[in-house]
């Protein structure tokens, strides 16, 4: 085994592989961007090496750079995780020029499946189920119409040389045959540099289902069972489980054995992954090989309990691989999903931004979280915006979909939008339970499982009111602790004040709709009003994550997560999150031309005062700013007059509702 490796990638694979090399005491190298400099795996690493600017072609890809930090770490081999140079052939044989070994596939092998066309020719060669279709260099326009019309509509134009979803155009008659070539002929020139085109007979409602395979460099082969990946948004795979709850034992055994046909047929070595297209029929077709890890290998790992990338090191170590074919079992069932800073009613468009809170469930038995990021980092621009894996594993799909949604809930994310809320609807939805989605479900129906902007109902308000008065009950009890009278009955944060109704105002925005909740009462035990219709609260208290409640005199349990400018709230089945806005924007504390007090709006810090006792000032004035849920708040004058006492200064610390300026009456 070796003693030192060089992880050519960034993010949680970079995580990943230094995660099993550590339990192995192999020391690891990391390579960073500008942009990762304090990236995790960077901080993880037992040494770290810059490469240059944040974009890739400056550092993750420039493959020469890569192997001068090799040499220089003394690193005796490269690891390239997943994306950039993985699948790189000239980038692998460069390694192996050099002195070092590829934690991969020869390029050789590689090279074999750079071409669609070429590979679909070769597996048909070697026995390997193949789609019909066209593969000629034969790129005339006409041709390729003729070819069509043998091989009959529905039928998919697809780059010879690429990946990833783009160009690729399904075209269901002839008359759209010719505008829809010279499209994905385009795109395909546009991405991978050639537009060379093959054609293939279009399977209706068809499933993805690849196969894990493994070989050593003494003539061994195996496959390690398979996931299906049909649950996928334009070609990106959204949810990924194991086993298939399509498939037979005995088609099971036919796919992993073509699988192994597949590999053997272009001298495969190390891990790789068949992708095979499977109609409602169960017949399956080979779509591509790919030479690296997969992202969704965890899945692999959770039901048969072995390490991948530890294979991954024994193979290019030497080694023989750890079990035959016989001795591969495979227990219970695993589903993994991701988490990315997307915003799925805007088309998923990818987010970027730091992390201002990351809570995700604790991993244990049946959860295992995957992640390069934490809680305060940078999601960059740069890269793709994934934050973390969750995968699932229990003793049955129903159970490992209990769990999984169960997982989902207790997730929260703060910073860049992301897609929990889609990936929790998704899970939910009957062609998700029931083992049914096809990989063109959700291009189909995808308004089924995107968020909605229907208002929060009204238990979901009040949980949300709830958890704000509790955590500014605590904050005041905080503040007091640290006062000259840490037990005064005025530490109570019950908007209590002489001559006045003890009644607080709550404010909280929901996407653009402004909501407000008025309160009596404290520690645990209020009267509430929201939206004309009056609840009782008893007993409430958080407990971690976990908010417990009497409403109404019937028991209630949520999850919340309140970071003081905002508030998330999950009753099992669903999320609302709320931002909270000082009462007085709405206004309690606007110019209105009467009133003589100013008071805090909620607990808080004085920034500056900007009047003094005697001052002459108008309406609308500002004479104060306070600092209060990472915002500053315009603190002005309800009317004219004259200032008559002033009760703070700056940097002072304030409770809700406290008295802050006082004006002379009028």
């Amino acid at each position: 085994m070796f003693t030192k490796i060089l992880i050519a990638n960034r993010g949680e694979i970079a995580c990943r592989i230094i995660r099993t090399c550590r339990q192995f005491g192999i020391r690891t190298v990391a390579v960073y961007s500008d942009a990762d400099a304090k990236a995790q795996h960077v901080k993880q690493a037992d040494e770290a090496i810059y490469l240059g600017g944040s974009i890739p072609s400056e550092s993750y890809l420039c493959g020469d750079k890569i192997i001068e930090a090799a040499k220089r770490s003394g690193a005796q081999a490269i690891h390239p995780g997943y994306g950039f140079l993985s699948e790189n052939a000239d980038f692998a044989e460069a390694v192996e020029a050099a002195g070092i070994r590829f934690i991969g596939p020869k390029a050789s092998s590689m090279r074999k499946m750079g071409s669609k066309a070429g590979a679909k020719d070769l597996m048909a060669a070697h026995g390997v189920p193949v789609v019909p279709g066209y593969t000629g260099e034969n790129q005339e326009p006409t041709l390729l119409l003729q070819e069509a019309n043998r091989i009959q509509f529905p039928l998919m134009i697809k780059a010879a040389h690429g990946g990833g979803g783009k160009g690729m155009r399904i075209v269901r008659s002839s008359e759209e045959f010719l505008a829809n070539l010279e499209s994905c002929q385009r795109e395909a020139k546009n991405a991978f540099g050639r537009d060379r085109v093959l054609l293939e007979k279009y399977i209706e409602q068809p499933r993805h289902i690849e196969i894990q395979v493994f070989a050593d460099n003494h003539g061994n082969t195996i496959h390690l069972n398979e996931r299906e990946c049909s649950a996928q948004r334009r070609y990106q795979k959204v949810i990924e489980e194991s086993p298939s709850p399509f498939l037979s034992a005995e088609r099971r055994e036919q796919m992993g054995d073509a699988a192994v046909q597949a590999a053997k047929a272009i001298d495969y070595v190390n891990a790789g992954t068949v992708e095979f297209i499977v109609g409602a029929d169960g017949a399956f077709y080979f779509m591509e090989i790919n030479t690296r890890l997969q992202v969704e290998h965890p899945v692999t790992e959770m039901v048969t309990g072995l390490d991948l990338v530890e294979w991954q090191m024994r193979v290019a170590a030497g080694e023989k691989l750890p079990l035959t074919q016989s001795e591969i079992k495979s227990n219970g069932h695993a589903i993994e999903v991701r988490l990315y800073a997307e915003d799925p009613e805007k088309n998923f468009l990818p987010g970027s931004g730091r992390l201002e809170k990351l809570y995700l469930p604790t991993p244990s038995k049946n959860v295992r979280i995957d992640t390069g990021v934490a809680e305060g980092d940078t999601v960059s621009i740069f890269y793709d915006p994934m934050i973390a894996k969750m995968i699932i594993w229990d003793q049955d799909r129903p159970r490992a979909l209990a769990q999984l949604q169960t997982a989902l809930s207790y997730a929260d994310i703060k910073g860049p939008k992301s897609n929990i809320e889609f990936l929790e609807k998704l899970v939910r939805h009957p062609i998700v339970v029931s083992g049914k989605i096809t990989t063109n479900y959700l291009d189909q129906h995808l308004d089924e499982v995107l968020p909605q902007a229907d208002a929060p109902s009204h238990h979901f308000m009040i949980a949300a009111t709830v958890t704000a008065l509790l955590a500014d009950e605590k904050q005041s009890r905080q503040a007091a602790k640290h006062s000259n009278d840490p037990h005064s009955p005025w530490a109570i944060a019950d908007g209590w004040r002489i001559g006045h109704e003890s009644q607080r105002k709550l404010s909280f925005q929901w996407r653009d709709q402004m909501l407000d909740v008025y309160a009596n009462g404290s520690q645990g035990n209020y009267e509430l009003t929201y939206d004309g219709k009056s609840v009782s609260i008893r007993n409430a208290g958080i407990h971690g994550v976990t908010l417990s409640l009497q409403m109404d005199s019937m028991a209630q349990r949520y999850l919340v997560h309140n970071d003081t400018a905002t508030i998330t709230v999950h009753d099992g089945l669903a999320r609302s999150c709320f931002e909270r806005i000082p009462a007085f924007f709405f206004g309690d504390n606007k110019a209105s031309g009467s009133g003589d007090r100013i008071n805090a709006p909620m607990p808080g810090r004085m920034v500056v005062v900007k009047s003094k006792v005697g001052d002459e000032v108008t309406e609308g004035q500002e004479l104060a700013v306070m600092e209060a849920m990472k915002m500053e708040l315009s603190l002005k004058s309800p009317r004219t007059g004259k200032i008559a006492s002033i009760s703070v200064a700056a940097g002072d610390f304030v409770e809700a509702d406290a008295l802050l300026i006082k004006l002379e009456s009028a």
